[in-house]
């Protein structure tokens, strides 16, 4: 209901102030392109196999930057292709392990190349506006994922897979100006798999009572086309 009222707004601005629509040939292209840049803030959510453990996550803002490739499949349906570049910084605190920081502390880094297939959903347009929900599929490759690292926590390093897979379920709004169209969207990401390697020992107190491990987080996406 506030989404709506917030994107009505903007058309009754729009109404009042310019009547002129903008790119009205836009939405008719088989095909097109742009870039993003953005924010993220990347979460984990973390299931346990006991009730006497518990991983506290700290996330810190990152970045994401990357391109668009759009296909026009329905007047209202569009396929995109948006590959990109993200990164960010978290905190792990392992609440339940006694000593200090160096047993109980774990900073993880994540870059990942990522590859989200979406299908965007759009209303009709409102003048100079375009409200939309888009969702999919995207495969992430992280390159700081310690994976192949043969130490593991009891040597400070704290792994995770190269390769994940995530679901992405957002909505935004295409804002039509003089010359180029504009398009803020905030995307919510939900890992599939579990990302966790668990340490050599099976009875780790870092990674033995971990069930599933995985990313969840938001973003805000800036897209210029």
């Amino acid at each position: 209901m506030y989404l709506y009222c917030f994107f009505l707004s903007i058309n009754s601005n729009a109404q009042k102030t310019d009547r002129v629509e903008y790119h009205q040939n836009w939405d008719k292209q088989t095909v097109f392109w742009g870039f993003y840049l953005g924010l993220n803030k990347i979460d984990y959510k973390i299931t346990y196999k006991t009730e006497d453990a518990f991983i506290n996550v700290t996330p810190s803002m990152g970045f994401n930057v990357g391109l668009i490739g759009d296909l026009r499949l329905h007047k209202n349906i569009n396929l995109r292709f948006e590959p990109g570049l993200s990164s960010n910084t978290k905190e792990l605190a392992f609440t339940h392990i006694l000593g200090g920081a160096q047993d109980s502390i774990r900073e993880v880094n994540g870059t990942y190349l990522r590859f989200p297939l979406l299908l965007k959903f759009s209303t009709d347009r409102l003048d100079n506006v375009r409200p939309y929900i888009v969702g999919g599929l995207s495969y992430d490759y992280n390159f700081s994922s310690n994976q192949d690292n043969p130490d593991d926590n009891s040597n400070g390093e704290f792994r995770a897979k190269k390769n994940n897979f995530s679901y992405e379920l957002g909505f935004g709004v295409d804002i039509y100006l003089p010359y180029f169209i504009f398009s803020p969207s905030i995307r919510g990401i939900f890992a599939i798999n579990n990302e966790l390697v668990k340490d050599n020992n099976p009875n780790s107190q870092w990674t033995g009572a971990v069930d599933y491990f995985g990313t969840r987080g938001i973003f805000l996406k800036l897209a210029f086309h």
